[in-house]
């Protein structure tokens, strides 16, 4: 035994050998054709690959260190947060415990620190411009930069972009202050060779190498992490505070700022996620150009139609196998509501490309220029429709939000499943649609319907899917409504003004 291992030993370092010489004849070939030395025996077999030693590799790695180190800072800041805190024992406590009052809290500032990483994007007239992550700097009340060389300056935000994550911070200097190289993030492939450059866990200018894992990873619905845009996947250690730092490749160009990771433990797990630089010059661009990021806006509520939440829709609506969203409600006034677009409408593309689900149309939407006009294709009781759209700018959330009174009809439906039957005791024989969602202030509320009813008859017609309930709500449009709702036991009639 002891013997066979020997031998494998020996063969095994025989063929390391063997790649090592081949490595070094194939780079003196290339040397000495480089040098105009060219010989028939010289010359490389056509398209076989010239392997590079590994010194040579080692070479190019320090290359792109020595590029990336220098445009890459380390981005302290200071967080003021409020909160409510107990107040401070009494001795009466003893005697008579504590008493209920407006007392028993106060309300204190913390500062909190905070640390991570951004790229010098940009210099002009002794303004440094800084991108890093909007976590990392877009709630700070103070901020400082130290770059690589030691030197260390006040920073300002100047603009965030908290649906992408990115926000970009300034600092004046009139010294000599190096720029990255900003690279294709649209030319990357699996496979191809990174490096991460940060400042984990504090411990500055530090550089993990990996490869690209995969590209065009979506954050998860409902999570906190930003959601229009994709992400690159990377398997280059990232750790807290390598936020907002760069990926670059192997020229040294920045095709990634260091966002997020997959981690059950908060540290490295193979599993780092970087916003493609493409989508951070965006950002960039409208933050210094006016100081704002502006992202498009349809105006419509969306879902996915999955088989578990929604299992008759795709038959019912006759969308076959077509990828897109299906809108449930739509504001008033909006630019999809002044186009036509109704609730039940299927969306399957806008300027020229194709929806995948609810989060690729939000993420199209978000990306697309405000003002522009864009076709929309739509499925509508199973044929394909075109709407010409002109895109609004998005508000902010809370804005939005205070406009549920315009938004039309205001509540979501669902197909009357076997489990949602028994868990609500709805009857066997009954038929219709169940209300699960009602918006505040909107239509529908104002109209009375209540989450759990089950809508049996609109206008006399009877409800037997979602289907024929939005056919029927479409049908109505310019008059009122009149509903035949079963609801705790008890049939009542609901009327409601329609658009």
């Amino acid at each position: 035994m002891q013997n066979r291992r020997a031998l494998v030993v020996v063969l095994s370092l025989m063929v390391l050998f063997l790649f090592l010489v081949s490595c070094s004849q194939a780079y003196s070939t290339g040397q000495r054709e480089a040098e105009g030395e060219t010989s028939v025996m010289n010359q490389p077999v056509k398209g076989e690959p010239i392997v590079p030693t590994l010194e040579q590799i080692q070479y190019s790695f320090q290359q792109v260190a020595q590029a990336a180190l220098p445009v890459v800072v380390e981005i302290n800041t200071i967080e003021v947060i409020t909160q409510r805190i107990p107040r401070s024992e009494s001795p009466w406590d003893f005697f008579f415990g504590p008493s209920p009052s407006p007392g028993d809290s106060e309300e204190r500032e913390f500062r909190q620190p905070g640390l991570g990483s951004g790229v010098i994007v940009a210099r002009t007239n002794g303004k440094v411009y800084v991108l890093t992550n909007n976590h990392v700097a877009g709630e700070a009340e103070e901020i400082s930069i130290n770059l690589h060389d030691g030197r260390e300056f006040k920073g300002k935000l100047v603009g965030s972009d908290p649906r992408r994550d990115l926000a970009v911070i300034i600092f004046e200097t009139r010294e000599e202050v190096p720029v990255a190289t900003l690279g294709d993030s649209d030319s990357l492939q699996v496979g191809d060779l990174v490096l991460a450059v940060g400042n984990p866990f504090g411990f500055e200018s530090t550089i993990t190498m990996g490869i690209i894992s995969a590209l065009g990873r979506q954050a998860d619905s409902g999570s906190s992490v930003a959601s229009l845009t994709d992400y690159i996947q990377t398997d280059a250690s990232i750790n807290p505070g390598n936020s907002g730092g760069a990926l670059v490749n192997l020229r040294g160009e920045v095709i990634g700022i260091n966002t997020w990771i997959a981690s059950r433990t908060g540290s490295s797990a193979g599993l780092g996620f970087a916003v493609p630089i493409n989508t951070a010059k965006k950002t960039v661009d409208e933050i210094l150009t006016k100081g704002r990021v502006e992202y498009g806006w349809l105006g419509v509520q969306i879902v996915d139609v999955d088989p578990q939440r929604f299992p008759d829709y795709r038959e019912d609506f006759k969308l076959g196998t077509a990828t897109g969203s299906f809108v449930v409600n739509i504001f008033k006034g909006s630019p999809a509501y002044n186009a036509g677009v109704l609730p039940g409408d299927y969306i399957t593309a806008i300027g020229g490309r194709n929806v995948k689900n609810t989060s690729d149309l939000t993420r199209i939407v978000g990306n697309l220029p405000p003002g522009n006009r864009y076709d929309v294709s739509v499925i509508r009781n199973g044929r394909e429709q075109s709407f010409d759209i002109r895109l609004a700018i998005r508000e902010e959330d809370k804005e939005i939000a205070a406009q549920s009174k315009n938004l039309w009809p205001g509540m979501y439906i669902a197909t009357i499943s076997p489990e949602l039957r028994d868990q609500l005791s709805i009857p066997e024989k009954l038929e219709g649609v169940l209300v699960t969602v009602v918006q505040e202030e909107s239509p529908a509320a104002t109209a009375g319907y209540r989450q759990g009813d089950v809508v049996q008859e609109v206008d006399g017609r009877t409800i037997r899917s979602a289907f024929d309930f939005y056919q029927a709500l479409n049908n109505a449009s310019g008059r009122k409504m009149s509903t035949k709702v079963f609801r705790q036991n008890n049939e009542v009639t609901v009327e409601m003004e329609t658009k």
